[in-house]
C-alpha cells in the first residue's frame, strides 16, 4: 500500500549554504583521490568490470541512466584520457545516444562483482563509427554499430559505504522477491496488454535469447 507524504516548504533545502550546514565538510581524502586521467589503477578496474551505468542529460534537465554490460573489460580503454563503450543490443529508444548529441556531458559508474568500491568517471562523450574503435569494442565476436567514446575529465574511486549498506554482493542479505510482481507482469500491466503473465514471460525469454548478443542495424560481422 502506498501513502502520499506531503512535503512542507519550510523543510526544503534551497541553497548551497543550507545544504553545507546540514553536512560535515568533505574529508581531505575524498577530495585528493580525484584524478584527471585513466591511470593504471583505473585501467585495471575497467578491465575487470562487466557492468557500467551511463548517465546522460538532454540539456533541459531530464536525466537518463542506462545500464551497459558485457564480459569483464568490454569497455575499451583507448588511451589515458579516453574509453569506449560498445553499443550492443538494447531497446532502440536511443535515449542516451540522442542525449549525447545535444549535451555531451556524461557520467559513468563502473562496478566489479564482489568489490565494494565503484569507479566514477566524468567526461565528455561522442558517438563514434571509427572502424578502429569499433574493432576494440567487439563483444562475443560481434562488432557494434557505434561506440560511445568518453573523454575523461575526472575519475575517482567511490567509497564502499553504499554497497556495504545494501549488501549487494551478499546473497544472504538479498530480499525475498516471492511477494513482488515479476518483471513480465510489470511490463504487461505498464503496456496495458491482455496476454497472461506466462505468455509475457515467454515473449521476454524469446526476445532475450534472440537479441542479447545482437547489434542490430547494418553492423558488419
Amino acid at each position: 500500500m502506498c501513502y502520499a507524504i506531503a512535503m512542507a516548504a519550510n523543510h526544503e533545502i534551497s541553497t548551497a549554504d543550507e545544504l553545507r550546514r546540514t553536512y560535515r565538510p568533505a574529508g581531505k581524502a575524498s577530495l585528493d583521490k580525484e584524478v584527471t586521467h585513466l591511470d593504471a589503477h583505473c585501467r585495471d578496474y575497467i578491465a575487470h568490470s562487466p557492468f557500467v551505468v551511463l548517465a546522460t542529460t538532454d540539456g533541459r534537465g531530464r536525466v537518463d541512466t542506462s545500464p551497459k554490460g558485457g564480459p569483464p573489460g568490454f569497455v575499451a580503454v583507448l588511451d589515458d584520457h579516453r574509453c569506449a563503450i560498445p553499443d550492443m543490443a538494447g531497446n532502440n529508444r536511443l535515449d542516451s545516444l540522442q542525449n549525447i548529441l545535444c549535451c555531451p556531458s556524461v557520467s559513468l559508474l563502473f562496478l566489479v562483482p564482489g568489490v565494494g568500491e565503484t569507479l566514477r568517471v566524468v567526461g565528455e562523450a561522442s558517438i563514434s563509427t571509427d572502424p578502429a574503435v569499433l574493432e576494440q569494442g567487439r563483444v562475443a565476436g560481434l562488432r557494434p554499430n557505434v561506440a560511445v567514446v568518453v573523454e575523461v575529465v575526472t575519475a575517482y574511486l567511490h567509497c564502499a559505504k553504499a554497497l556495504r549498506r545494501s549488501g549487494l554482493w551478499s546473497p544472504e542479505s538479498w530480499p525475498d522477491t516471492a511477494d513482488m510482481a515479476s518483471p513480465a507482469c510489470m511490463m504487461r500491466d505498464h503496456m496495458r496488454l491482455t496476454e497472461s503473465t506466462e505468455e509475457m514471460q515467454e515473449f521476454l525469454d524469446r526476445a532475450y535469447a534472440e537479441t542479447t548478443w545482437a547489434v542490430g542495424g547494418q553492423a558488419e560481422g
